[in-house]
């Protein structure tokens, strides 16, 4: 399954007045609306709006400045294409949503705005490093502007990298998870242009897992660049909220503060549901594994793998030393795309597959739980280390091997939760 925005392209219905009109791509039928002044209706209201999107809030502040920007392969812009065919009278105005998408460093550079250098995240501009691979600094072939990794040399940009900067655009797309390094890059990004007195534009976009808040709170002794802040491993924001939150509990080295302008998302609510047209990352490649990966997400401190080497990824999990009288579906990862050097690469491993289940938006623990109750070897099961990191607690990894339940272990967490949800409301922008 491939990503699709909520918003699929319109193709109206043929109106009364019988008119047909044309994109760059195809003809299309507009359909009469009679709910306001405009002889057409081509979106509907309803219509979640990226930041990104919103172009005429954001280019005059733009205008003239050297800019630098904090994008990957999630920072595009949906196209919007003008109405052709129709009486003059009848065009003023009128636009309509096309298929297609285009980079925000391609729209910036088209609309003469002077990008001087891109910053990556994990993974790469393009977005296809694997997880926790080092990236390089480089150029764009596209268009040959200096790429600076934030996955590799330095995690933040350095002084001199900003010595040629008047504002910095971050337009990244977030999944809503702690440990997914992206709220990492977003606090160095901060922390970097706050030391230089130089102000950030974010450009928001909807959290996929905005919904809900769930799982441990990050202990600060157990801080890590998978997790930089004492906050659940669902915490429920967009960049844009997450951002005033660094800002306003002074999360910044020495308590400094990022001049912060945000471009807000435009008819998005915390329960709207919102589909990605991009994968975010390598081995996030559909809702369905978005969905899933807060739960799952925690494998990756175990010696099980998530789906990696597979097209599933985040959809299934499994182990050679998982019991394979209690799981009869089994699969053998291989090196692919985003996954170089699986776990179990070419061993076949006995597990769950989660594909086509119908995965609810929350987090649960009972994946882990049975795998560990299912291991023929728990010697082998956790890698200490990276399970806390991931988990933000030790607590976790022993309430597992305890033998507690899923209930017993969330109720553990319930008081921590609750002092961060009212710590949370302070900084939303959306209902």
């Amino acid at each position: 399954m491939m990503f699709k925005n909520t918003v699929l392209l319109l193709v109206i219905a043929l109106a009364s007045c019988g008119n047909t009109v044309k994109s760059e791509d195809k003809d299309l039928k507009v359909e009469n609306s009679k709910s306001d002044n405009r002889p057409y209706r081509l979106q509907n209201d309803n219509t979640i709006i990226v930041g990104a999107n919103q172009t005429e809030r954001y280019l005059p502040v733009l205008k003239g400045k050297r800019v630098g920007v904090v994008a990957n392969q999630t920072s595009v812009i949906r196209v919007v294409g003008k109405i052709s065919g129709l009486k003059k009278s009848e065009a003023d105005g009128l636009e309509i949503i096309t298929d297609r998408y285009e980079h925000i460093v391609d729209s910036l550079l088209k609309l003469n705005i002077k990008i001087k250098k891109v910053f990556s995240p994990e993974h790469g501009f393009r977005g296809k490093a694997d997880a926790g691979e080092l990236v390089k600094d480089g150029k764009d072939i596209k268009t040959g502007l200096d790429i600076y990794s934030l996955h590799g040399k330095h995690k933040k940009p350095t002084k001199e990298q900003l010595q040629d900067i008047d504002i910095m655009v971050f337009d990244i797309q977030d999944v809503g998870v702690r440990f997914y390094t992206y709220i990492s890059t977003l606090h160095y990004v901060m922390e970097a242009c706050a030391e230089k007195n130089i102000p950030l534009l974010i450009l928001d976009r909807p959290n996929p897992n905005g919904n809900y808040v769930d799982g441990p709170v990050l202990e600060k002794e157990h801080s890590s660049f998978l997790g930089m802040h004492p906050i659940p491993l669902v915490h429920g924001m967009t960049i844009g909220e997450y951002a005033q939150m660094i800002n306003g509990e002074n999360w910044l080295s020495y308590s400094i503060q990022c001049k912060l302008t945000i471009i807000p998302l435009k008819n998005y609510t915390h329960t709207s549901t919102y589909n990605l047209p991009v994968r975010p990352s390598p081995n996030l490649p559909n809702d369905q594994s978005i969905t899933l990966y807060p739960s799952l997400g925690l494998f990756e401190g175990t010696n099980i793998n998530a789906g990696r080497g597979t097209e599933f990824q985040f959809q299934r999990y499994g182990a050679p030393f998982l019991n394979k009288d209690h799981y009869e579906f089994s699969y053998t990862p291989i090196a692919n795309f985003g996954a170089k050097y699986p776990k179990h690469q070419n061993t076949v491993c006995y597990g769950a597959d989660l594909s086509t289940i119908k995965a609810e938006r929350s987090f649960t623990l009972r994946y882990i739980i049975d795998s560990y109750n299912n291991t023929t070897d728990k010697s082998k099961f956790f890698n200490m280390a990276n399970f806390t990191k991931h988990a933000g607690t030790e607590k976790l990894q022993q309430q597992i091997e305890a033998g507690k339940t899923a209930n017993e272990i969330k109720n553990s967490w319930q008081k921590g939760l609750s002092d961060f949800k009212l710590l949370r409301e302070k900084y939303l922008i959306y209902d």
